[in-house]
């Protein structure tokens, strides 16, 4: 029996329902746009080149430091993922890539793997490495660091891992490598500070060395967590130090969760793309601190203000700015799927919204140091509905109008459950 799919007939059924609101509100915001000298169609086109990543381990349930709530028919194995990864894009259409998470989906065959993705219109992003936890027959231990341990055998294992995951992206077709570590102290005293950088940097040549020409290195810093009193990579100046001590092909990746409550992250976006070496983002928000919420739930306007910085650089053409966006998130208490597909929507609504910045009169009003005109630019933006853009965008390039409503009314997650029996032990994410 063949797996269920969401069928494209089943789409534009539901899409008709929808199309007269649509087609209203969108000519409505047709018309205000013009007097804004805005040309509409010009960014529904932007829209449809918005490209963001879908994680292999965001399509399954997460969990916190205490408990995890499976969730019914969640994928089992990578190929289950990647059907789940085949719906999303379906629906939002700006999603086509995925980006996988080595161990917990290293795949047996990676052609297959390839082959698999690619008859679902998708394919391969940057890929991730795991040496924050120790896995089954794994010789050495990750407990007190990986890549900065101080016993050389560790730090070999976990170059060796990273060396692996590039192997394995280059079959499937992968343009970047991420590397984060958990590397770090809890205690005063437990870590020499500057030698555990130095081992990282040592470490890293040998994993930077292996790059194929054509591949981006994407380092990712974190505040803290799991190390608590310090940790290693634990800021974007130390990332961007050793971006650039590794070479050309090293970039910092910025997590909009790992950073301390309440910082400026546009301002550091900004830094990043005037040093060069801005690698992209991955996704998510936060009320306390690393919570992996979805993204736009907590503070829409701090991810306004920078897709801000982003389109700037965009219309300015900035030197090396390049970014890769993926979402990176922990789904506990939701439907994975409608998750991921909120949180695509949302950054393309920041991402048209910033299009809607009139940047000339800001610049006059950043000029002449007038804060609040500066400010109320801004938030004109930011205030208007790009919904009707979102929706026909989608539309034309075959997804829903609505695809929540239209992943709910198809039935997916029923017919998932039918077809995904939980398997004794099995867990579809790993710590996100």
């Amino acid at each position: 029996m063949s797996n269920f799919e969401i069928d494209d007939s089943f789409i534009a059924d539901q899409n008709q329902k929808a199309r007269r609101w649509v087609e209203e509100d969108y000519e409505h915001l047709t018309k205000k746009l013009r007097r804004q000298n805005l040309d509409i169609e010009n960014l529904v086109n932007k829209v449809r080149a918005f490209r963001v990543a879908v994680p292999s381990w965001g399509v399954g349930t997460g969990g916190t430091r205490f408990a995890r709530f499976p969730g019914t028919g969640e994928p089992r194995d990578i190929y289950e993922k990647l059907e789940d990864c085949g719906t999303i894009f379906k629906l939002v259409r700006s999603t086509p890539t995925v980006s996988l998470h080595i161990p917990w989906d290293k795949p047996d065959d990676a052609t297959k793997l390839l082959d698999f993705a690619n008859a679902r219109g998708l394919s391969f992003d940057a890929m991730n490495s795991n040496t924050f936890q120790d896995q089954p027959g794994q010789k050495h231990s990750y407990k007190f660091g990986s890549l900065t341990h101080p016993d050389k055998a560790v730090r070999q294992q976990a170059v060796e891992h990273n060396l692996e995951c590039i192997e394995i992206g280059k079959t499937l077709g992968s343009k970047a490598h991420t590397v984060w570590i958990g590397d770090g102290g809890n205690f005063p005293g437990q870590q020499h500070f500057r030698h555990a950088l130095e081992r990282y940097l040592e470490s890293m040549r040998e994993i930077y060395a292996a790059l194929p020409e054509d591949w981006r290195m994407f380092i990712e810093h974190k505040v803290y967590e799991p190390a608590f009193y310090s940790t290693v990579i634990n800021d974007w100046g130390t990332s961007y130090y050793c971006a650039r001590e590794l070479g050309p092909k090293a970039f910092c990746l910025v997590d909009l969760g790992h950073h301390a409550p309440n910082v400026n992250i546009e301002m550091i976006v900004a830094r990043l793309i005037q040093f060069g070496k801005l690698a992209g983002f991955h996704f998510n928000d936060s009320k306390y601190g690393d919570d992996d919420l979805d993204s736009g739930s907590i503070k829409p306007f701090q991810l306004f203000l920078i897709f801000n910085e982003l389109v700037d650089a965009e219309l300015s053409n900035a030197a090396n700015f390049d970014p890769a966006y993926m979402l990176d998130q922990s789904h506990n208490i939701t439907d994975p799927i409608e998750s991921l597909m909120m949180s695509a929507v949302e950054l393309v609504r920041a991402y048209v919204q910033a299009h809607l910045i009139d940047r000339n009169a800001l610049t006059e009003a950043q000029d002449k140091c007038d804060p609040l005109l500066a400010l109320s630019i801004l938030k004109q933006a930011f205030t208007t509905d790009v919904a009707p853009i979102l929706a026909i965008a989608r539309e034309r390039a075959g997804g829903a109008i609505d695809p929540i409503a239209t992943y709910r009314q198809s039935g997916y997650r029923r017919r998932k459950t039918e077809e995904r029996p939980a398997r004794k032990g099995a867990a579809a994410s790993g710590i996100v």
